[in-house]
């Protein structure tokens, strides 16, 4: 699997931001993005110059769309066409949903427990979801150092909560990107995983984010496998039934060069820096990092269990706090 390093929440002048998308496609190359999202509140004019931006800067640019209204905010990513967010009221969100994926894209719910009004109105999330199975992904972690924010701490439980409710949603992040301010806090970064032989597309990207290959970190990448009789079943992966009550040979990966410019930890390898897999159930296994491995076997004792993932802890800017974690694995 090869990793592509997307930033999925931006603006520009053509809504609230303060940037054209060349200037965003230019400060996120120096951040070392492989890919953006133009989420513009309401509206894809911004896409305009989509083509030549991806032309001379190197970048893929998702097509994207913010929805914005008073019940709360929606990303949508992959759009072909238009999916009028006008048609929605609080208790239909489902279709407008169902128009997103009729254009070809993908819904998540954005930011769904920032401070909504009068500080920002629709901000914080108060649709009624009827069909969670619908729902693409989940915007976990939003805005500068995303992990130690309260809001983002709610949205990531509901993000288990869904898990625990057997429901495939995927989680990302988004910074949020109005303008080229400069910040010393860590900055998010929502990795996509495409097959290794495959030359990567919008396409391509929004399918991974469809099928839950994604990891997202403010630092290293981190990845997480299942050996399982020759097979290896990766993130956005499923168990097979009939194999869950086998012991699971579970292959962690730590990946420290990715965009090393922009981004550090202290101490990396300190004993504050360790390895959780968690399930539905429990903690299921935890392990100390050091400075040498990358690699990190572990096995787990399958059964009755709805799904895995890996986190990485640590210390950053003087805090404890979750650093990095993959999607699920499911089982079936």
């Amino acid at each position: 699997m090869k990793w592509f390093a997307c930033e999925l929440h931006t603006h520009t002048v053509h809504s609230d931001g303060s940037q054209t998308l060349q200037e965003l496609a230019t400060g996120a190359r120096k951040l070392g993005f492989e890919a953006i999202a133009l989420t513009d509140h309401n509206t894809m004019s911004g896409l305009i110059d989509k083509e030549e931006v991806q032309r001379e800067s190197g970048l893929i640019v998702i097509s994207g769309m913010e929805w914005t209204t008073f019940y709360g905010h929606m990303v949508t990513i992959g759009i072909n066409s238009f999916a009028d967010w006008r048609q929605t009221d609080k208790d239909s969100i489902d279709q407008g949903i169902a128009a997103v994926h009729r254009s070809g894209g993908l819904a998540g719910l954005a930011h769904p427990f920032r401070i909504g009004s009068p500080a920002c109105t629709g901000c914080y999330w108060e649709y009624d979801i009827k069909d969670w199975s619908a729902v693409d992904y989940i915007e976990v972690w939003s805005g500068t150092f995303a992990p130690i924010q309260i809001s983002n701490h709610r949205a990531f439980a509901l993000w288990t909560e869904k898990l625990n409710e057997r429901f495939r949603v995927a989680a990302t992040s988004g910074r949020d990107w109005h303008s080229q301010t400069k910040t010393e806090e860590p900055l998010s970064v929502t990795y996509l995983g495409v097959p290794e032989d495959a030359v990567p597309t919008e396409r391509q990207l929004v399918e991974a984010l469809r099928c839950g290959r994604v990891s997202v970190t403010i630092g290293p990448l981190l990845e997480l496998e299942v050996e399982l009789d020759g097979e290896c079943i990766g993130i956005g992966g499923v168990i097979p039934h009939e194999k869950a009550n086998q012991a699971l040979n579970l292959r962690i990966k730590l990946d420290f060069s990715v965009r090393a410019e922009s981004w550090s930890l202290p101490d990396q390898g300190s004993p504050e820096q360790r390895i959780k897999v968690r399930s539905d159930q429990r903690i299921e296994a935890e392990c100390f990092t050091n400075d040498e491995a990358t690699l990190y076997e572990m096995t787990v004792l399958g059964g009755e269990k709805k799904w895995l993932r890996a986190e990485l802890w640590g210390s950053v800017h003087g805090v404890s706090t979750l650093i990095a974690f993959t999607n699920a694995i499911y089982f079936d």
